[in-house]
């Protein structure tokens, strides 16, 4: 084991838990798995830890070893107050690895983590930063995946980048270094919760700007950013545009379902939703939500859920009613 090499604690948190797992992972393979104690918050209290930073190496050995605590967002005062005394005087060749899933009550310990060692946070991209995210994914992979693809993946996942990681690394393994498109991630890809999505634009489909708004206000409830849900919504309203104007040209469901690669169930589904709509609407809805993307992105003054809300009774509501 390089120990020497390492620093005596390193504190990792941020809501990227696919780059909170990925620095772990590092950390684990310079130190070897027969050196590891991995331990959990809710049953190890920071004397414990402690302890396990000053006992002997594994089968006796002066190596030292790497003690890794996750969910230390659960320790009391005296857990932490137990760290700060331990780094210090750290135990020589032992790496102490703490793992927090949320914030930390109060700023001691990361603040002696950070003189003695040193705090990775790793926070998740902001949803107009996701595209990039998911390129940056396929890079690690060396898989060239256009920019399209990528809008395409957050528009199926969303903001879960737990829920991206897992689909680009499915896709790069399936690419085989070959370029991913757009038609590979809507034929292949899977959305972690596609009810959900179904939910919001079933709602949208039935002109039901009561329901439309009751599910925009569930998912700002959950944490979701208005601007992922303006991405769903927006490639629902693409997708019936498309839909009914290849209908129009005449061709069945099969025959869309091939032109467009999409599956025959959500062909069906969106001409359901395209004879609650003219034309003219769907175009007027797709002029309005590029508009609210722009003021999402920093164009407008007003809050994002504002914005969306206004969007949405406008795009939903029958003028002919």
């Amino acid at each position: 084991m390089s120990a020497d090499l390492l620093l005596p604690v390193y504190l990792l948190t941020g809501t990227d838990r696919p780059k909170v797992g990925r620095a772990l992972a590092r950390l684990r393979a310079r130190v070897g798995d027969d050196a590891i104690d991995a331990l959990d918050a809710a049953d190890t209290s920071g004397t414990d830890a402690v302890a396990a930073c000053n006992a002997p190496g594994l089968f006796g050995s002066e190596e030292g070893r790497l003690v890794l605590v996750r969910g230390i967002e659960r320790w009391k005062d005296a857990d932490a107050a137990a760290i700060v005394e331990y780094l210090a005087s750290p135990a020589p060749g032992s790496v102490l690895a703490l793992v927090a899933d949320e914030p930390l009550k109060t700023k001691t310990l990361a603040e002696a983590c950070a003189k003695e060692g040193a705090v990775l946070r790793f926070n998740a991209p902001r949803p107009r930063d996701l595209g990039t995210w998911v390129r940056e994914g396929f890079a690690r992979h060396e898989t060239p995946v256009d920019a399209d693809a990528a809008r395409a993946l957050v528009e199926i996942c969303g903001d879960d980048v737990t829920a991206l990681e897992a689909e680009v690394d499915k896709l790069a393994a399936w690419a085989g270094g070959e370029t991913v498109t757009r038609a590979d991630v809507e034929r292949l890809a899977v959305a972690p919760n596609e009810g959900r999505g179904w939910v919001l634009t079933d709602a949208w489909g039935a002109r039901s700007v009561e329901s439309l708004l009751a599910v925009c206000e569930a998912e700002f409830e959950r944490g979701t950013d208005p601007f992922i849900v303006a991405t769903r919504l927006a490639a629902q309203v693409a997708l019936v545009r498309n839909v009914r104007r290849l209908a129009d040209e005449g061709l069945g469901t099969k025959e869309i379902s091939k032109r467009l690669r999409k599956h025959e169930f959500r062909v069906r589904k969106a001409l359901a939703t395209a004879d609650a709509y003219s034309a003219q609407e769907l175009d007027a809805a797709t002029v309005k939500l590029a508009a609210l993307d722009a003021a999402l992105k920093g164009s407008s003054r007003l809050s994002g859920e504002l914005e969306l809300s206004r969007v949405c009774i406008d795009i939903t509501s029958d003028r002919a009613a």
